[in-house]
């Protein structure tokens, strides 16, 4: 984590310096609009980071080695899928979650499967997608996207495990 903190830093100080430089204030609203976005986004970071600690302490590792680990194989990342499809929120939500999971002994594989199941398919944004864009461009994009999230978790099975599926 220090490379991109680092990064990120040097990136933010850059932006600053170069708002400020030309003379019209943009770094005070550049500011002003970050300290928004934290007042926004930090109470659902802090409950992301809690559910996530929780996860790890209260799953039982037998229990998230059947169901998410190396060795659930298809069934795995299949359940991966599907929870990443039906998981709520941002990747405030979803990034911390998969992180506490594969610290606890999930496997790439499903983990994969989950954040591609949460980008393609995210179930819970399909009323919005319907009611912009309609249900048959809807229906199109998911059917069109439907496959990937496992096909994506069995890719990185493959390549970061040695367990048979």
């Amino acid at each position: 984590m220090l490379i991109p903190t680092i990064i990120m830093g040097v990136l933010a100080l850059a932006l600053l310096i170069i708002g400020y430089s030309r003379g019209n204030n943009d770094h005070i609203t550049g500011l002003k609009s970050a300290m928004n976005m934290t007042v926004e986004i930090l109470p659902l970071l802090i409950f992301a980071f809690i559910v996530a600690g929780m996860i790890q302490m209260l799953i039982p590792h037998e229990m998230l080695s059947k169901w998410v680990g190396t060795e659930s194989g298809w069934r795995g990342i299949l359940f991966g899928s599907l929870a990443g499809g039906l998981a709520p929120g941002g990747p405030y939500v979803s990034l911390p979650l998969a992180a506490a999971l594969l610290k606890s002994g999930a496997g790439a594989g499903t983990m994969v499967a989950f954040l591609t199941g949460w980008s393609l398919w995210a179930f819970n944004r399909l009323p919005m997608e319907i009611g912009i864009l309609g249900w048959k461009f809807a229906v199109i994009r998911l059917a069109a996207v439907f496959i990937f999230p496992p096909i994506a978790g069995l890719i990185a099975h493959l390549f970061f495990s040695n367990a048979k599926l």
